[in-house]
């Protein structure tokens, strides 16, 4: 029976286990009684692996915590915000309010290679930021006294000063698990853009460099965030930060155009199509690739193959494959013994790197948006969206996903709607930003704003309506609000050290219900969807069949049957399986022991094709 129910999981993806899994098949011998053999793994790769005793990379103290904590599953869940959300009926776009490196676990399972832009602003390392907490469990109270940035009595101090033995250690430990997790992240062409400044810029590179890879550094921009009369330096008046990008792979083009940019590119050759420049087929210095060297048939019947290369050591590659010239043919052109592909004519231009032109805005700039928004001044420092607009120009299509992790006063969710209302499109933003507190006297809590995630959902909220006023709101202005929450299932929420005596206590407690007592069915929904794949944002709907309350997920493709106090009958699991969706889900608890129950379901799902799954 076990092999057609089909248990969910309690946590998120091991991914220690999942590179194991991907070792054996690609290397079964490496894999003995069930660990993989370093030394075997060494021999097979030979002269591909590096001296241990003299490498080249970024090492600090607290690296290899920092990856695990990366790896470690987790069991919790997002729990669904459905007061401060907006059009949670309709709307794609999504705000999660809870610690960040918790979240970008959660999201590996539905939405791994499907984010095609983030963007995030991390804290820089002044010495005056807030730095993220590791283990969201411990609270957000716990966690500023721990890393003494309150005291005694509850009054903030600084967080992570220069004076401290491991300032740097400190600032990389909190990005590489969080970088590791968003590259998971990103599409085949997906991109990531990091806000930094001088404090840290030299350590992002290089461990952009280690995450992403060095091929993969796509730009690293400077834009001017002062206008000015800084006076931050005793030495030099600092008018710019950095925004560094990577791509998820080499292999494709990581930006598009930017849509204000003068295009620089002389378009002297013109065919039915419009105007064209010629590029080059063969590019140099690319990572070789046996696949992309092959002899192509001009026109002529000529052979063209790659030139300028040494053979021993092989250094240029066609940009295209051999299957896409030969279904783009008319784009290419023969001339002087060299292949041209045609570049034509678009609007805009290639993205330059440096953002210095007041089209991109300045700090103030942010300021002033979220003042006239909110009323109020309520955030330091925001950037501004029309240095976000241009981002998400360049890094984003259309249809996109567009991730912010540090997502403050959400700027990047305010670029996304405007970046729709500007070329009709349907990008959808999913926003993460932890509930640190805003400042006791601030004029923020004098507001009713408690916490920086309320002012960030109040900002996105008021920019939709704003470009709504003036005719220029995209067809979704909405946001499903979640919180990160401990799982709902009490049988999943069991520490491996727990105490004995604990151990027996909650196998006892597990006899009455294996889920939370003040879980809703919404709740329990949201982490059992989110565990077995699906989508943050799924069309749910409450419906009734057979006598049964169900919730129907996208249209009824899948049913869930959540309530554990009142035990279904045959017959009204039959009438569930007669409304043919692709899966069922039903309570372990639901049963309360009857397996003879539970085997007949499974019975009727494997007769219709019905996926049967439990919790």
């Amino acid at each position: 029976m076990s092999e057609e129910i089909h248990e969910t999981p309690s946590t998120t993806p091991n991914f220690q286990t999942e590179l194991a899994a991907q070792l054996a098949e690609l290397m079964p011998e490496v894999i003995a009684d069930g660990k993989v053999d370093v030394e075997k793994l060494k021999e097979l790769l030979d002269g591909d692996a590096a001296d241990s005793s003299e490498r080249f990379g970024l090492f600090w103290p607290g690296k290899k915590r920092a990856l695990r904590a990366a790896q470690e599953p987790t069991t919790a869940t997002l729990r669904p915000d459905f007061e401060n959300s907006k059009d949670w009926d309709t709307t794609k776009n999504v705000f999660i309010e809870g610690d960040n490196l918790e979240v970008l676990k959660i999201l590996q399972k539905h939405y791994h290679a499907k984010i095609k832009m983030i963007y995030i602003d991390p804290p820089y390392n002044t010495g005056k930021d807030f730095v993220y907490p590791d283990n969201y469990k411990e609270g957000l109270d716990t966690y500023l006294e721990w890393t003494r940035q309150v005291n005694d009595e509850g009054k903030k101090l600084s967080t992570n000063a220069d004076t401290e033995g491991r300032y740097h250690s400190n600032w990389l430990n909190m990005m590489y698990p969080r970088l590791k997790l968003a590259r998971n992240l990103l599409t085949e062409d997906g991109v990531i853009f990091i806000s930094i400044d001088d404090n840290e810029i030299d350590n992002l590179l290089k461990l952009g460099n280690e995450v992403f890879g060095e091929a993969n550094h796509v730009a690293t921009f400077i834009w001017k965030s002062k206008s000015g009369g800084a006076n931050d330096s005793n030495e030099v008046a600092v008018d710019h930060e950095y925004i560094v990008c990577f791509s998820r792979s080499g292999t494709a083009s990581a930006l598009g155009l930017d849509p204000d940019a003068v295009a620089t590119t002389s378009y002297n050759n013109s065919d039915e199509r419009g105007r064209y420049a010629l590029e080059r087929l063969d590019k140099q210095n690319l990572q070789y690739s046996k696949s992309m060297d092959y002899e192509l048939i001009g026109p002529d019947g000529e052979t063209y193959s790659l030139t300028h290369r040494d053979p021993a050591q092989p250094n240029a590659i066609w940009r295209w494959s051999k299957d896409k010239v030969q279904r783009n043919m008319d784009q290419l052109v023969f001339k002087d013994g060299k292949v041209y592909t045609k570049n034509y004519e678009k609007p805009g231009g290639k993205p330059r790197s440096l953002f210095v032109d007041e089209r991109f805005g300045r700090t103030r700039t942010g300021s002033t948006e979220v003042r006239n928004l909110l009323g109020g001044n309520y955030f330091d420092n925001p950037k501004p969206t029309k240095l976000l607009s241009t981002l998400v120009a360049i890094g984003s299509s259309p249809d996109s996903i567009v991730l912010d992790f540090f997502a403050g006063s959400g700027s990047t969710a305010h670029a996304v709607l405007a970046a729709n209302a500007r070329d009709a499109g349907s990008r959808r933003f999913i926003a993460v930003q932890l509930p640190e507190p805003t400042p006791e006297g601030s004029d923020a809590r004098a507001k009713g704003y408690d916490t920086i995630a309320s002012i960030a959902r109040a900002r996105i909220g008021l920019a939709a309506d704003s470009l709504d006023s003036e005719g220029l709101a995209g067809n979704d202005g909405g946001y499903r609000a979640y919180v990160l929450a401990e799982t709902n299932f009490s049988k999943w929420n069991v520490s491996s050290d727990i105490d004995r005596n604990e151990l027996e206590q909650h196998l006892f407690d597990l006899r009455e219900s294996s889920s939370a007592d003040d879980a809703s069915a919404d709740d329990l929904l949201a982490e059992l969807l989110l565990k077995q794949g699906y989508s943050l944002t799924e069309q749910i709907a409450s419906v009734d069949v057979s006598g049964l309350n169900l919730r129907s997920v996208g249209d009824g493709i899948v049913l869930a049957y959540l309530n554990e106090r009142v035990k279904p009958t045959l017959e009204q699991l039959r009438g569930v399986v007669d409304a043919d969706p692709a899966r069922l889900i039903v309570l372990e608890d639901a049963f309360q022991g009857d397996d003879q129950l539970k085997t007949n379901l499974a019975q009727l799902c494997k007769s219709k094709g019905i996926e049967l799954w439990t919790a």
